[in-house]
């Protein structure tokens, strides 16, 4: 097996990570129904792993930063296969929250291990290749894990779907133990360090924009199944194939946005995406409930959210261009953070008012990034790091091409 093979394995680890992650999204009404809670409790099954990832992995991975990569690697995936285990015997809605916990630790570490031990495999100039594997891996999981779960669950049950996930994880742990060598950090990024970067005012603005604009987006996502059935009786096949379809409209928003970043910048391409994202949800919350017009806006939404994505981790870089991995692994924290307001406010406006509200929530997120988004340009404008964003631009975009 080579090198590059165990990339893929790598990233297959984080694909499954992804899909128990947002499984949940597609299948919400079930298991709310099987643990006897509402709709709206069953989403802080979502918001529990997110904040577990967010909170829980950068400490554990500063706290571990001198130990083997490889060691703790192996650990974090068989805690994460023994938490797929632990879901299929959770009978009370208590015991599947701890379990959630778990997952989001152990998952959420696993991810950022995989993509460190990932850059040691490879040459020193394929290592942005090998970070983009892996997030291929984290965003195919809602390409095609959460619709393939929506649709198993229907015939195997939704307890089965950990199962089949925890026995899958097998193979890049066996993989992990037969091929990938013992590797330490020479280098401790700790915790402190992500830390310090949140002094600068531009930086906190950036990621801030990053909490509101993946929250605005979890507000939906998360309950997105029993959004579009309060719009239209759909059969579980069908909305395994609109969700498919949307996975596949946040892969197009990405490429959209990483060619219009390198084209066109990052501040541009933020600004349309983030427009993107509010008119859509201005237009889902005025549509009367008409399915046949609901749909199209969220696939529209997915691309105009996704494609925010490269264009904010682009601008991340050139703010911060001698430590760009502190400040990515301190805005992978804060989108955990946003899935956790996201889903934690959809599941309020849920029980405390309805599900056909969702979209005002996701609105005044979007809309409050936008506004973020207009002082942080104009700051970076008249501040200092208007001339170093100038000169370091165009070197991570020819970074983010490559990868």
């Amino acid at each position: 097996m080579s090198n590059r093979g165990l990339v893929y394995l790598l990233a297959l680890a984080v694909f499954l990570i992804g899909t128990v992650e947002y499984i949940l999204s597609g299948i919400l009404p079930i298991v709310a129904a099987e643990l006897e809670v509402t709709t709206s409790a069953a989403g802080m099954l979502v918001t529990a792993f997110a904040l577990a990832a967010a909170i829980g992995s950068p400490v554990v991975v500063a706290a571990t930063i001198r130990a083997d990569r490889r060691s703790m690697l192996l650990l974090m995936l068989a805690l994460f296969i023994l938490s797929s285990v632990l879901a299929y015997a959770s009978v009370s809605y208590e015991m599947m929250l701890v379990t959630r916990i778990i997952q989001g630790l152990s998952g959420g570490t696993a991810t950022v291990i995989a993509m460190a031990v990932a850059t040691r495999l490879v040459e020193a100039h394929h290592r942005g290749r090998a970070i983009g594997t892996i997030l291929i891996g984290l965003s195919s999981s809602l390409v095609l894990g959460v619709p393939l779960g929506t649709l198993v669950s229907e015939s195997l049950g939704w307890r089965a779907l950990f199962v089949i996930v925890g026995l899958l994880a097998v193979i890049p742990l066996l993989a992990v133990v037969l091929k990938v060598p013992s590797i330490k950090e020479q280098k401790a990024m700790t915790l402190g360090m992500q830390l310090s970067i949140l002094r600068n005012k531009q930086i906190v603005l950036a990621v801030l924009i990053t909490l509101l604009y993946v929250g605005g987006y979890a507000v939906l996502f998360t309950y997105i199944t029993p959004f579009l059935q309060a719009n239209a009786d759909l059969s579980g096949a069908t909305l395994s194939g609109i969700l498919l379809l949307a996975g596949l409209c946040s892969f197009v928003g990405s490429r959209i946005g990483g060619i219009a970043a390198d084209k066109r910048g990052p501040r541009f391409t933020i600004y349309i995406g983030l427009s993107i994202q509010a008119a859509t949800m201005l237009l889902l919350s005025l549509s009367g409930g008409m399915i046949y017009a609901i749909l199209p806006l969220i696939m529209l939404w997915m691309v105009g959210t996704w494609m925010t994505s490269p264009a904010q981790q682009l601008y991340l870089v050139t703010l911060v261009p001698r430590s760009p991995d502190i400040a990515l692994s301190v805005n992978t924290s804060f989108i955990q953070f946003g899935f956790a307001l996201g889903s934690g406010l959809g599941g309020w406006v849920i029980s405390s008012s309805s599900v056909g509200h969702l979209g005002w929530a996701g609105l005044a997120m979007a809309v409050l990034a936008l506004l973020l988004a207009a002082r942080l340009f104009a700051y970076t404008r008249t501040g200092r790091t208007d001339s170093d964003e100038s000169t370091t631009e165009p070197t991570a975009a020819k970074t983010a091409a490559s990868s």
